[in-house]
């Protein structure tokens, strides 16, 4: 198969790119600069300027999208949660644009989403088919997933997966909480109760080739290990792998409000997930309990 991946040059896209390659199979980006790997392709787009590349279709099976400005990267002014929506409805809506004009082979579309889709929800666990909440987070996965809904106008198998906290030491939420804890200054955020969905990086890879694989799979999946934790139970977790005291009060949730602003609900929000639906589809996860994780990720 021929893979083409938006957002390939990102710490996932580089993960999936190597794991994709190592099986054999033919890889592609469509990137805002040209890459360095003699082994995969790069096409040149400009989603603002609505510039793609008509040949990055040429051979393709299946598109796997993962581009999108960062969530947590700066600060949310109006015209930077517009950034964020646009870089993931406008760069899927671009690539349909060239699908409905060219003839092509492209059979599936694998689509990143997020749990931001449920946002702060208490205690109660989410499913695939509970209602989404309606704050910006809620607003934005809305969005992109109704854009990556139309190819199904193109008769095309659609994955979208909820990607939940994913632990990777290389980058992500888990060096932002290491750091602290290894200065021996970290602890839980607010009231240390609000769950993280959590999942290892290994996993989300393994997800994303399993729904590039499997033909039968379609729709959306909660991609979140089966045990969630809380945001005291991960920090005292990652502090023992990483064999620190926590001996610091809480960090007060209005001082996160008030630095953070709307985004504070990223660390504040509680969100505890399912991952009955995609075990239920035949994924067998690599990493269920959190300690085996951190183990493997800090070696």
């Amino acid at each position: 198969m021929n893979i083409l991946i938006t957002g390939g040059s990102g710490l996932l896209g580089r993960q999936l790119t190597r794991a994709l390659l190592n099986k054999g199979y033919a890889v592609s980006h469509l990137s805002r600069t040209q890459g360095n790997d003699p082994k995969v392709k790069t096409y040149v787009w400009d989603v603002n300027k609505g510039i793609i590349d008509e040949h990055c279709i040429d051979g393709v099976d299946t598109i796997v999208h993962l581009a999108g400005a960062g969530i947590a990267e700066k600060h949310w002014t109006e015209s930077r949660k517009k950034e964020l929506v646009d870089s993931r409805t406008r760069s899927i809506g671009l690539i349909y644009d060239l699908l409905k004009k060219k003839k092509h082979q492209v059979t599936s579309v694998v689509s990143a989403s997020a749990i931001g889709y449920y946002s702060d929800r208490g205690d109660e666990l989410m499913t695939e088919t509970s209602a989404p909440n309606n704050d910006f987070m809620a607003q934005c996965c809305i969005a992109w997933e109704a854009a990556v809904d139309e190819d199904e106008k193109l008769g095309l198998r659609v994955v979208k997966f909820r990607t939940g906290v994913v632990l990777d030491k290389e980058g992500g939420a888990l060096p932002k909480l290491a750091l602290p804890i290894k200065l021996y200054v970290g602890s839980p955020i607010g009231s240390g109760k609000q769950w993280t969905p959590w999942i290892h990086w290994l996993d989300v890879v393994d997800m994303y080739l399993y729904g590039i694989e499997n033909t039968a799979l379609k729709g959306i999946y909660n991609m979140v290990a089966p045990n969630p934790v809380t945001n005291k139970q991960l920090t005292q977790a990652v502090a023992k792998q990483l064999h620190k005291a926590l001996w610091a009060p809480n960090v007060p949730a209005f001082i996160l409000k008030l630095i953070m602003g709307e985004m504070s609900t990223i660390v504040l929000g509680s969100t505890k997930v399912s991952a009955q639906k995609i075990q239920d589809a035949g994924y067998t996860f690599k990493f269920t309990d959190l300690p085996a994780a951190l183990k493997e990720i800090y070696g």
